[in-house]
């Protein structure tokens, strides 16, 4: 087979050849074209527009928290204060395996609990995940050196230094100022977020909510520019943060402290004012508690025995304790009995030891078994006799009750700047319609007249109803905030008096029902043990409240009945007689006669601020 030879076209091939080279170089020049095109858009036009975004990748917004305002009592001494605390931050964008991280963190750090972890959790769902998280603040010395000898096992998680709220004088002072804890998710619906970015701590109950957007400030920033690490390699640009303001109160720290130790060991509440503008100079409700463990996040173990305990240390008793005022209303009815001329100052009844209502069995006894014979105004106020004003009180009628007793303050707030107030209870024909779907009773309204039955009153209440008999006839509003910001430029907290709160009772009075309280605590009245001994002079009265019914052919007897069940002792007081400075209202509960337990403590407590008071290391005004 003869194999056939293909010749070869060499000028065809050389010029395919050339016509694919000149192809291929056409379609590099065409992509080169492109690629130099589209680097000219990105380089030149779009030149602005990536450079933003760079910035944005490696310059980080970082806020910051501006430093709480601090509080201080009216002698300048610190309530309130910020400091430096360690506390061992995680950033969760950083950490590859939290829950075994945190694991590992507990396993050399024994603070660390587990509600601790638990408030941790808690706080991770308010923050982004790039955002430090505080796992645990407080940190010890040893703390801090075991940390940092591991550190390197934590990617992270960091120590980091931040100032944190301290009471000083801790339970002592906890029911006037309350305290700051962790932002929860209630708090975060009622707040301005943008301004509490790098805070961790609000306040929660008392003067530290009250006054929360006084007291926190407004945040500051730092823009920065940092590696691709998250490492700071420098401040571009910062705005400082605006502390918060300062508070200075009326409250007299020394007087606080003396009144708290005078109350120790008892359940009760004793308010003291400046009765010539409402100035509160101590606000004390035992038992206490400690508000520093709540700063930094109190434990739920802790937590549950102050909610058990039967001593109830959460409940602030001056604010939110309602008692039957009992004979303490006494001076006050009886001026409203003067003003209303349902009596006189010679007015007499015959006091057989009860009271009965026409054609009624029932006998409302008075205290003094025997009775009290002849009695008068000013004899029923020193003696403190029921009967003469179970006769008072059906003769004023509830409704002239309600109205002036109304017109003290009774079954209304004080408006002290605390919240969380009650308005307690002032009852009324109205009132007791629409509660209890019944018509009001005469006999209602006899034990009224001793304050008791339905009329509940508060601590503050009480010593607001003082102080306007000691200055004659205007109800202020109390008040802890006497002056806000810095010292050296002070901005005083206004004094307002309503016209409805100026009483245009008589002077004369006045005068008579002040000087039978100023009989009270002199030789023959119900306090005058008290008082026998004191270098000043005063007014006041005694009010015991019976907590368990007794049969009417029954005798009460203390000793056989469980503590709980036992009389509440009120006082109510001011001094001194002819100008006064301080007013006091005292419940102690559960410890029996007014006079014989809580006259005392008053007495001792007037005595000690008008003691300090005339000592001239410490005389500061309250006005």
């Amino acid at each position: 087979m003869v194999r056939r030879q293909t010749i070869k076209d060499h000028f065809r091939e050389s010029n395919l050849y050339n016509t694919r080279t000149v192809a291929v170089a056409f379609i590099l020049f065409s992509l080169m074209l492109i690629l130099v095109g589209r680097m000219f858009y990105l380089q030149v036009q779009q030149h602005q527009d990536f450079q933003t975004l760079s910035n944005q990748n490696r310059i980080k917004v970082i806020p910051i928290a501006p430093n709480r305002g601090l509080i201080y009592d009216r002698n300048g001494v610190i309530l309130a204060e910020n400091r430096l605390v360690f506390s061992l931050e995680l950033i969760p964008e950083k950490i590859n395996n939290i829950e075994q991280t945190l694991l590992d963190l507990q396993s050399i750090l024994g603070s660390i609990t587990d509600d601790k972890i638990e408030q941790f959790h808690q706080s991770r769902k308010h923050r982004r995940g790039f955002k430090q998280t505080s796992l645990i603040s407080g940190l010890t010395e040893t703390d801090r050196a075991i940390f940092a000898v591991n550190q390197y096992r934590f990617s992270g998680v960091s120590i980091e230094a931040r100032l944190s709220r301290y009471y000083p004088f801790g339970e002592n002072l906890v029911h006037a100022l309350g305290y700051v804890g962790r932002i929860n998710e209630r708090d975060l619906a009622n707040i301005d977020k943008q301004n509490y970015q790098a805070t961790r701590h609000i306040g929660k109950v008392g003067l530290e909510k009250f006054y929360e957007n006084i007291l926190h400030g407004t945040i500051g920033y730092q823009e920065v520019e940092t590696d691709v690490r998250g490492r700071v390699l420098r401040v571009i640009n910062r705005k400082d943060p605006i502390p918060g303001q300062d508070i200075h109160l009326h409250i007299d720290s020394h007087l606080q402290l003396e009144i708290t130790k005078l109350l120790k060991g008892r359940r009760g509440a004793v308010i003291a004012v400046d009765p010539n503008n409402g100035a509160v100079l101590s606000l004390v409700s035992s038992p206490a508690y400690e508000p520093n463990a709540f700063v930094q996040g109190i434990s739920s173990k802790a937590y549950s025995v102050l909610l058990k305990s039967q001593d109830r240390p959460l409940f602030n008793r001056a604010l939110r304790g309602q008692y039957s005022p009992g004979s303490t209303i006494k001076p006050m009815l009886g001026l409203l009995g003067l003003e209303e001329g349902v009596i006189e100052p010679a007015t007499r009844i015959w006091d057989k030891g009860f009271f009965q209502l026409e054609g009624k069995e029932r006998r409302y006894r008075d205290w003094q078994k025997e009775g009290h014979g002849w009695v008068n105004l000013t004899r029923a106020i020193i003696h403190s006799c029921d009967t003469f004003y179970y006769e008072l009180a059906l003769k004023l009628g509830i409704d002239k009750i309600y109205d002036g007793m109304h017109s003290f303050g009774f079954g209304q707030l004080t408006n002290i700047d605390m919240g969380e107030e009650v308005p307690a209870l002032m009852p009324s024909r109205g009132w007791k319609q629409a509660d209890r779907n019944q018509p009001w009773y005469p006999g209602e309204t006899i034990i009224i007249g001793i304050g008791q039955g339905y009329w509940n009153a508060t601590p503050l209440q009480l010593v607001s109803a003082i102080a306007i008999m000691a200055n004659g006839g205007t109800r202020y509003d109390l008040n802890l905030a006497k002056a806000i910001g810095p010292r050296e430029k002070l901005k005083k907290v206004s004094i307002t008096v309503a016209e409805e709160q100026i009483f245009d009772f008589t002077k004369k009075n006045f005068a008579l029902v002040n000087k039978a309280m100023r009989g009270v605590n002199s030789p023959g009245g119900t306090a005058y043990a008290a008082f026998r001994t004191a270098n000043f002079t005063s007014a006041g009265k005694s009010g015991t409240v019976q907590l368990t019914a007794i049969a009417q052919d029954e005798e009460y007897d203390e000793e056989k009945l469980a503590e709980i069940h036992r009389d509440n002792a009120l006082f109510v007081a001011y001094a001194p007689y002819k100008k006064p400075k301080i007013a006091i209202s005292v419940i102690i509960e559960n410890a029996g006669g007014g006079s014989a337990n809580a006259a005392p403590l008053a007495r001792k407590a007037m005595e000690f601020y008008l003691k300090q008071e005339t000592s001239s290391n410490v005389r500061v005004s309250t006005k």
